[in-house]
C-alpha cells in the first residue's frame, strides 16, 4: 500500500472512531477480496472501502469503485459475518479522502452499495 493510501485509512479510522464506531478489523482479507475497515457501533456493522487521491485528475476517489470491487467486498463481508457468527445489521460505506496540498478532505458516503 502506498503512503497516501495508508494515511487515508488512518484518517478514516480516526473519523469513524469520532463517530462512535469501534474498529473491529483493518485490511480484512478473504480469497481475492479485501475490506479496508470493518467498524461496529451498538447496532450496526459497516464494511468500509477507503479511497484516497491527491487530485481529481482521474475523477473523485469514490468513482474508482466498480461492480467487481463491490462484489468482492460483499463476499468478504459475508465470510466475515460467518466467521464471527454475527447477526447484526450491516452497511457498506465508502470514505473518500482528497489531499490538496497538506489538507485532507473526508467524504463519508453511507450505504454506498450492497
Amino acid at each position: 500500500m502506498n503512503k497516501l493510501g495508508q494515511k487515508g485509512e488512518d484518517l478514516a479510522c480516526e473519523f469513524l472512531e469520532k463517530q462512535g464506531f469501534e474498529i473491529k478489523a483493518r485490511n480484512y482479507r478473504y480469497k481475492r477480496a479485501e475490506v479496508d475497515i470493518i467498524a461496529q457501533s451498538s447496532k450496526l456493522l459497516i464494511f468500509v472501502e477507503v479511497k484516497a487521491r491527491s487530485g481529481v485528475g482521474f475523477g473523485n476517489p469514490e468513482d474508482s469503485i466498480n461492480s467487481k470491487k463491490e462484489n468482492l467486498i460483499l463476499s468478504a463481508a459475508e465470510n466475515y459475518m460467518h466467521e464471527n457468527n454475527t447477526d447484526i445489521n450491516i452497511r457498506f460505506d465508502v470514505i473518500s479522502i482528497l489531499k490538496t496540498g497538506e489538507k485532507y478532505t473526508i467524504n463519508h458516503i453511507e450505504d454506498a452499495f450492497g
